[in-house]
């Protein structure tokens, strides 16, 4: 298989959401494979929902394709220095499920169909004494240009490398404008009329902030399991949209991937 229709493949086969394996914790390795993830409805709601979750990670020159820094992405990237990366790429997003959450149906609030969008990332290896360190900022324009654009900044550290255990911690900042809050927060006066809710109009700013623990394990040289717990933090003023029901979200996953 060639490496675009290798995204394309994960793309539409595996594509619901993310998975959080990071590349300072898995194995330098190619692998594929799939997961489960507890997760809420949407950033914000008191339902969780489990899901089936792509694991993927292919690095070649330039193509990529990774679950491994918090989006299903892929694109081309080249090293322009030392343990520096510049790329671009196509991330897949997620939207919002009305059904998945039941305050949204009771208020017949409407989904947010799935979505795509470009952007730039930079990313940066490095280490600390023995511990790897990755830093990434990205930028991400949603392929519909009136849902907005969003900014992520995230650092991994790589906590403990055993033989067959790997552990790593990170950390995520992620910054939108107000097209992209109001999509996903906002309440026109219509939806207001529809919905019952007050109308709310979100300005740019932090949306949240993310902590959390990776871990990897080889069950052997072709098999590994993978999985995260994080804990996210809704920004303080979304906090007053109608639609957020608590400011704490918190994830899980746990998936089973093959090594190439």
């Amino acid at each position: 298989m060639s490496r675009t229709p290798l995204f394309l493949v994960a793309c539409t086969l595996l594509a619901p959401i993310h998975a959080y394996a990071a590349d300072t914790v898995a194995p330098p390795s190619t692998f594929i494979g799939a997961g489960l993830w507890t997760r809420p409805a949407y950033v914000g709601s008191d339902n969780s929902v489990l899901a089936l979750i792509p694991l993927v990670r292919y690095y070649g020159n330039p193509w990529f394709v990774r679950t491994t820094q918090g989006v299903l992405e892929g694109g081309a990237r080249a090293e322009v220095m030392r343990g520096f990366n510049l790329g671009v790429q196509l991330a897949y997003e997620g939207g919002r499920v009305s059904k998945e959450s039941d305050f949204l149906k009771n208020h017949k609030v409407e989904s947010l169909s799935a979505g795509a969008s470009w952007g730039v990332h930079a990313e940066y290896d490095t280490k600390i004494g023995p511990s790897p360190i990755n830093l990434l900022a990205r930028y991400r324009q949603e392929v519909k240009s009136d849902r907005g654009t969003q900014v992520d900044l995230r650092i991994t550290a790589g906590i403990y490398g055993g033989e067959l255990l790997k552990a790593g911690v990170f950390a995520q900042t992620t910054w939108a404008n107000a097209k992209s809050n109001q999509t996903y927060y906002g309440i026109t006066a219509p939806q207001s009329a529809t919905t019952g809710l007050a109308v709310y109009n979100a300005a740019s700013g932090v949306v949240s902030s993310a902590a959390g623990l990776l871990w990897s394990y080889d069950l052997n040289a072709k098999w590994m399991l993978q999985g995260s717990f994080e804990g996210r933090l809704l920004q303080a003023d979304l906090s007053n949209s109608p639609l957020v029901q608590t400011r704490n979200s918190r994830y899980a996953s746990v998936g089973l991937a093959y090594q190439f």
